[in-house]
């Protein structure tokens, strides 16, 4: 088949939309997850108790690299300059490659560093406080750029030729988002027309991290089904120099302005066959899959993001007097930093967790990484909002105009602006309560989903009538009763500050957490999937009820180690009766909110109803379209590709 020109976006439905989706999810579950079994209302605690810990031959050559990192981002990385130039100076980056920092994740055999995922998201941490731009950069290359997709599905081929470049010499980027396309990859419109031994790539992406710099990029394009070709969303490795690549715009943003985030164009461009990753109709069973583990490299930046903020918190709050004496001191300071305290404290515990539960390969952590991204990145966000109300008014000014006037130049409002984006990265918070939440209900689906489709026959209803029947015999009664009923059970975490009331709670909370889906699935039936509102409070339940175990776990680690191990109780200790409070609210909004009022306010707005309420303002918007134009031809912009060699 000749290469010819693409078609138009197909027109998708909702259904179709929700089975595309759906086909690229991992279907079954070979391995035990705490976080299902959590959201079934069954506290396994044996499968993150004892917490996993890293052998020692990992852990010596983690923390050695740790040691020369720390050393290079302490005397090489100007902080204040990449935010000023809004650029990693190219030295930088170099220093970087020859460090090994851009193979930390790549197995030795192909020149890289072979890390475990605990090291290589401590590595994260410490380069991502130097700079967030940085630890970005690291991030997108080796977390969802060609790396990690080679790693799981690369040929050895394929391996042996492009993980040596990426451990040393060249930067990845990952390329699936179009001007059109976010979280609804149905509607993807790049296309792969394959032509002899090549496929040619014909599109748009937008947000293309890294991608203004890089060398090599993983792009999801469309095949046609033909004759010999099923067709379907693939991935492909593409050399970014190959003609009909074009980087046609360099992208900035309020914050993390170092990062080089572009739209690249794909104009005729011939990718041989030999680059194209797994089989035709499985790139998005690669992106997700590859998301999994890459998910964890976020809550990464948001554990040094809760350090700083508590390290900044305890200095000013300390030198920082108002009606005779320090402000940590007032109740209203006093109570934020203690909340800073306690969730940086749990966010490290369920990265740590997450991160090594994914080194030992013994539990399917699909949800665990979804949960440890959606919960670091709202807590980062609230912590750095009260750093900066914390520091008041010096919070809002910039650390240039603070040095300017003589003061310590802290960039506080900077950490806000760099944090906003975690909410939205890699699946925004309400992608990741609906994937989330699928996967929390997928035991539920497997027997009773043809029972709410609409679609399905009286015979398939029946049918999953009576599986039904038989799975919530046998497992409903199991949600009456349990061990956190029982005063004595977890007594190994009862020491001077008593841990075991809150695992007994975190037991009798899932079950209650169980009850209240299955309750919801009775009430809705195929309704369900649109409560998006009491979908994402039961998610953000469960997000709770993980940090806790994970918080209680970490505690009871340390303290058998002998590092810390009474103060890391009292973290515990206090971060589990704030995150109790914030269930017990989730579960009053699960059945008292106003979801249904506000879709009807919506249809207002929408219709105009409320249009008089956008009167006495005028709008700086710009002029021109909602949706930039994406229509596949030849690119007519400079090239503003720039290697770094």
């Amino acid at each position: 088949m000749s290469a010819s020109t693409p078609s138009s976006r197909p027109a998708v439905t909702e259904r179709e939309a929700r089975e595309v989706a759906e086909a690229a999810r991992e279907q079954h579950w070979r391995k035990p997850s705490f976080a299902k079994e959590l959201f079934l209302g069954r506290f396994r605690l044996d499968l993150i108790h004892p917490h996993p810990v890293p052998d020692d031959e990992a852990a010596q050559r983690g923390e050695e690299f740790l040691a020369k990192l720390r050393d290079f981002v302490e005397t090489k990385v100007d902080p204040a300059r990449i935010e000023r130039d809004a650029r990693i100076p190219d030295e930088v980056i170099d220093g970087l490659k020859e460090l090994g920092a851009f193979g930390m994740k790549i197995d030795t055999k192909y020149g890289g560093l072979g890390l475990t995922q605990v090291y290589y998201n401590k590595a994260l941490s410490l380069a991502g406080s130097a700079s967030p731009a940085i630890g970005v950069l690291l991030s997108a290359h080796q977390s969802i750029g060609v790396p990690q997709p080679l790693k799981l599905f690369g040929t050895q081929e394929q391996k042996e030729r492009f993980l040596p470049r990426c451990a040393r010499t060249d930067i990845s980027a990952f390329l699936l988002t179009e001007p059109d396309v976010g979280s609804d990859p149905a509607r993807l419109a790049t296309t792969a027309v394959p032509d002899g031994d090549d496929y040619v790539l014909d599109g748009v992406k937008l947000w293309t991290t890294n991608g203004v710099v890089a060398d090599l990029l993983v792009v999801m394009a469309r095949v046609p089904r033909s004759e010999g070709h099923k067709g379907g969303i693939t991935a492909f490795v593409v050399e970014t120099n190959s003609p009909g690549v074009t980087v046609e715009n360099r992208n900035a943003f309020m914050g993390l302005r170092g990062i080089e985030n572009g739209v690249t164009r794909f104009h005729q461009v011939r990718v041989p066959a030999a680059n194209r990753v797994g089989e035709e109709g499985q790139g998005l069973k690669i992106a997700l899959t590859t998301l999994n583990t890459g998910r964890l490299s976020l809550p990464a930046s948001c554990v040094a993001a809760g350090k700083w903020c508590l390290k900044i918190a305890r200095e000013w709050s300390a030198a920082r007097e108002q009606w005779g004496k320090p402000v940590a001191h007032h109740e209203a300071v006093g109570s934020k930093i203690s909340f800073i305290a306690a969730t940086t404290f749990a966010l490290e515990a369920v990265t740590d967790l997450a991160s090594q539960m994914a080194d030992e390969d013994r539990n399917d952590i699909r949800i665990e990484g979804a949960l440890a991204k959606l919960y670091a990145s709202e807590m980062a966000w609230t912590m750095a909002d009260e750093l900066v109300q914390i520091r008041g008014g010096r919070g809002f000014e910039t650390a240039e105009s603070l040095r300017a006037r003589g003061e310590k130049g802290v960039p506080a409002e900077q950490l806000l602006r760099d944090l906003r984006i975690n909410r939205i990265f890699e699946g925004s918070t309400e992608i990741m309560h609906l994937l989330i939440a699928r996967e929390a209900v997928d035991a539920h689906l497997s027997v009773a989903g043809d029972l709410i489709d609409p679609e399905k026959s009286l015979g398939d209803k029946a049918k999953a009538g009576a599986n039904a029947g038989a799975f919530y015999a046998k497992w409903l009664p199991k949600l009456v009763a349990g061990p956190g009923q029982l005063p004595t059970s977890y007594g190994e975490f009862k020491r001077e500050v008593d841990l075991s009331a809150h695992l007994r709670y975190v037991e009798r909370t899932a079950r209650k957490l169980a009850r209240s889906t299955f309750y919801a699935m009775s009430r809705w039936q195929g309704r369900m999937e649109s409560k998006q509102g009491f979908l994402g409070r039961i998610v953000d339940i469960g997000a709770e009820l993980f940090a806790m175990s994970a918080a209680c776990v970490r505690a009871e680690l340390l303290r058998s180690q002998g590092e810390n191990g009474r103060e890391a109780y009292q973290l515990a200790d206090v971060f589990c009766r704030q995150a109790r409070i914030r269930i017990e609210e989730l579960f009053t909004r699960l059945w008292t909110n106003t979801d249904d009022l506000d879709g009807t306010v919506v249809k207002g707005v929408l219709s105009g109803t409320y249009a008089w309420l956008e009167q006495g303002i005028v709008d700086p918007s710009g002029e021109g379209p909602w949706i930039a134009d994406a229509t596949p031809g030849p690119s007519r912009k400079d090239n503003v590709h720039r290697p770094i060699r």
